[in-house]
């Protein structure tokens, strides 16, 4: 059997939710080989104004990312659904190495397989420079959190 990550499609209103807090989690751990075993093996990414295919991309721009987006914390919302379809909203704080605090705001559309691995992702995202007294992400979401939803602003 290939690899599987549950929940499967069709998602359902709680399954889509369990989805996108597993994806939160995953990606607050800034382990780029643990993310990576979300996507199928020739997973295919658009990132802003990348183009990504497969797994081993995936790690390296990972890699990348969080060598440059540090103290990196993040925060999903479900948005929609759809069989085996999921939009999510998400917004993300992290600094550069040059200690500017940065928010960044986005939005994803997920397909998968029946196995429970993303085949393609879609990523539109748009930094905003804050203040660090500005900040209102940090670390992991904890518990009694999870479905809280995130503000505009």
């Amino acid at each position: 059997m290939p690899e599987a990550r549950p929940p499967y499609p069709p998602f359902t209103l709680e399954t889509a939710r369990q989805k996108v807090q597993a994806a939160e989690d995953a990606w607050n751990t800034r382990d780029p080989h643990r993310v990576a075993l979300a996507y199928t093996e020739d997973s295919v990414w658009r990132n802003r104004d990348r183009f990504l295919t497969g797994r081993e991309e995936i790690v390296a721009f990972l890699t990348d990312k969080w060598r440059r987006e540090l103290d990196y914390a993040l925060r999903k919302s479900l948005w929609s659904f759809h069989d085996n379809r999921i939009a999510v909203r998400f917004q993300y704080e992290s600094r550069d190495p040059d200690g500017q605090w940065w928010r960044s705001y986005g939005n994803e559309l997920w397909e998968f397989d029946e196995y429970g691995l993303m085949r393609r992702r879609e990523a539109s995202i748009d930094d905003v420079a804050i203040e660090e007294s500005g900040r209102r992400i940090f670390g992991p979401r904890p518990a009694d959190e999870h479905g809280t939803d995130i503000p505009l602003r």
